[in-house]
């Protein structure tokens, strides 16, 4: 995979929610869970942040119920999650070896 960009926060945590399948409020409300309501992404920037996802490939949108709009991520996506996880874990242990902690 090419050298990709940084992942936001939000979208971090949208790819994350979507590791099942789930509509825009029920990724609203795993995303404030999943942070202890530190991170509230509004309705807005959330349907920006899908379409961005559709269109490079990181979502799909899940087929089960015609009256639902639910969204399922994609094996694009989760190697973005899992890059976004790496390059993670290096600020972390370059910050600990700096700050010595």
């Amino acid at each position: 995979m090419s050298k990709q960009n940084a992942l936001t926060e939000p979208v971090y945590y949208i790819l994350l929610s979507l590791l099942m399948p789930m509509h825009g409020y029920g990724i609203m409300q795993n995303v404030k869970k999943l942070t202890n309501d530190r991170v509230n992404i509004g309705a807005g920037t959330l349907y920006g942040a899908i379409n961005t996802l559709l269109s490079k490939g990181f979502i799909a949108e899940y087929k089960s119920d015609p009256s639902k709009k639910e969204y399922i991520i994609t094996e694009d996506g989760r190697s973005a999650l899992n890059s976004e996880l790496k390059r993670l874990r290096e600020l972390v242990k370059n910050g600990e070896e700096i700050l010595g902690g």
